[in-house]
């Protein structure tokens, strides 16, 4: 079956995804091109982002020693109420939306993304991601909290200081919606949780999985749309970031190190993705229903030039893939835990 074209479900989202296997049999033979290394300095006099460096309106940072929050000076989203636009026809509909966007800077060292910072340092990010969570989600106009990190100027990525966004917005967006519907359905129909069950059977057939510790699984999904598409997934009971406990925060920790360092050694540069923490709404009610998650979104395909792009039939029909997810997971698996920049050629 996965040697001819197929579609395969995402069960999550309700949609589909067409994998034509045939097109990319050999995907690993061609010629890997690289970027050249880069060379970020550790503090940057020139960005808005370093410790005591003035940003955007003329306020300064403070000269921070771990993670630093702030409001976006730019933000999408704000918490001030408007009145609906008045609606002139049914087809012509919009409401307001009030909100929230804050950044959050994972160290003051301008030159150390994720996978290049120790256990410790990923571990104070989550409960920063844990902290902000929290307090924005206990806004009253607040239905759900998006934490995201969007990593290389490929991505959108403005700065290349590693940091991260929270956004609180006050209805579920779409993406979670989706997912809270499916995971919904399913639970109802089986008392059991949708990511639950697939986790136990992607356990049984191993070829997806990545790594697991006692708490998370790391896997590529068997209805993966990007080349290099990750999900990591809560063992337990955790439908929120500020549910789990510190041996959980831990072993989360582990499973981001491990898996982007997976990513920034399969082509040796700074590997970009677009990465979301995918919660249950903050609306106050139990969503037993729901597991914690996480999503990695990365673009690269061939090398570190050769990228995916959402074009013609994907943008029209549906997703397109080449490499099979199996194929995917068994390449990241082969790579080595430890950064490329500290291996010795």
């Amino acid at each position: 079956m996965f040697d001819s074209p197929h579609r395969r479900f995402n069960p999550l989202t309700g949609e589909w995804v067409l994998v034509s296997p045939h097109r990319a049999k050999r995907p690993w033979l061609g010629h890997v091109e690289k970027t050249p290394l880069e060379d970020l300095p550790q503090y940057d006099p020139t960005c808005y982002l370093c410790p005591r460096n003035e940003r955007a309106g003329g306020l300064r940072n403070p000269d921070y020693k771990s993670t630093f929050v702030f409001d976006n000076d730019f933000a999408a989203l704000l918490p001030d109420k408007f009145p609906n636009p008045a609606p002139d026809h049914p087809l012509l509909t919009s409401v307001s939306e009030r909100g929230l966007c804050r950044v959050v800077c994972f160290s003051p060292r301008h030159n150390l993304t994720l996978p290049e910072l120790d256990n410790a340092s990923i571990e104070n990010v989550i409960t920063t991601w844990t902290e902000q969570f929290v307090d924005i989600g206990e806004k009253g106009f607040i239905q759900y909290v998006q934490v995201f990190e969007n990593k290389g100027a490929v991505m959108g990525c403005s700065n290349p200081h590693p940091h991260s966004q929270v956004w609180g917005t006050e209805h579920i967006p779409n993406e979670p919606a989706k997912e809270l519907e499916k995971q919904k359905t399913y639970f109802n129909e089986n008392n059991r949780t949708l990511l639950s069950d697939y986790l136990k059977e992607d356990h049984k057939r191993k070829v997806r999985i990545l790594f697991s510790n006692d708490h998370f699984t790391a896997l590529v999904p068997y209805w993966a749309v990007w080349p290099f598409e990750v999900i990591v997934i809560a063992h337990g009971n955790a439908t929120r970031l500020n549910e789990l406990a510190s041996t959980e925060v831990s072993a989360l920790a582990q499973i981001m190190k491990q898996v982007t360092t997976r990513y920034d050694n399969l082509f040796e540069i700074s590997f970009p993705y677009s990465m979301g923490f995918h919660q249950a709404p903050s609306d106050g009610q139990p969503h037993p229903e729901w597991t914690l998650h996480v999503h990695f979104y990365p673009p690269l395909l061939r090398s570190a030039t050769v990228r995916k792009f959402m074009v013609g039939y994907e943008m029209l029909a549906m997703p397109q893939r080449d490499i099979t997810p199996e194929t995917a997971a068994e390449r990241l698996r082969s790579l080595s835990d430890n950064h490329y920049k500290h291996e010795t050629h």
